[in-house]
């Protein structure tokens, strides 16, 4: 049997295409659930099939309680796409529903310390690890961002913040390991974390504090007075 594809469709009206030009969130009902489809019919191309789709249904809203026995009624609708549809639907559903995990809510610099004893005091290597915040100071992702040699560790700030604002975090916490044990700064430390707080001004994006770890024991320069 020969259907009828997005590919018949001339290129500025086709679904895909127009996503990619102009954002997921400018495309219509019908060329959102024409790319769900893939292909069409015989006698109906994609974007055809699921303007019938959304016609027979009447209200998009409807598609919520939608049956796999409703819509292999509709003409060009088999199994195939039934499912297609309907595991979408669903992915949207737990999608819209769901929440950002959360590791913690930091407390105090203590609370942080400790927590990243666990993390980090038993490496080997230099580890350079960021917590991102938000407002409330929930820790909403943990990224280790480098890792490094024994003695040295190279981190940019343009990667560190690239992660703040896919994540949304509104603050930073950064941390690394001294394997030697030894939680004093070196002049490296100190001049990194500078730049960090020169860029998170720019950003908007406030750089908490920055620990150091060393064999179960950690300094914060926001404490001792480095920053």
């Amino acid at each position: 049997m020969h259907t009828k594809n997005i590919e018949t469709i001339p290129n500025p009206s086709r679904p895909r295409e127009r996503l990619e030009e102009y954002g997921v969130s400018n495309l219509a009902d019908h060329e959102l659930l024409a790319i769900i489809l893939r292909t069409g019919t015989k006698g109906n191309n994609v974007v055809g099939l699921a303007l019938e789709v959304l016609n027979t249904v009447e209200d998009i809203y409807r598609l919520r309680h939608v049956s796999m026995q409703e819509l292999i009624k509709i003409p060009g609708i088999g199994k195939v796409k039934a499912s297609e549809i309907l595991a979408a639907i669903e992915f949207g559903r737990r999608v819209s529903q769901s929440s950002q995990l959360k590791e913690g809510t930091v407390s105090s610099s203590q609370w942080v310390g400790n927590y990243l004893i666990k993390e980090l005091s038993n490496l080997k290597q230099e580890n350079v690890l960021a917590l991102y915040l938000n407002t409330k100071n929930e820790i909403i992702k943990k990224d280790t961002v480098f890792i490094g040699s024994l003695n040295s560790s190279v981190a940019h700030p343009r990667e560190i913040f690239n992660r703040a604002i896919s994540y949304s975090a509104a603050r930073i916490i950064l941390a690394h390991n001294h394997p030697s044990g030894n939680v004093e700064p070196s002049d490296a430390d100190l001049s990194f974390t500078h730049r960090m707080i020169e860029a998170g001004e720019l950003l908007g994006i406030e750089l908490l504090d920055h620990f150091i770890i060393g064999e179960h024991c950690y300094l914060s320069m926001r404490e001792k007075g480095y920053i």
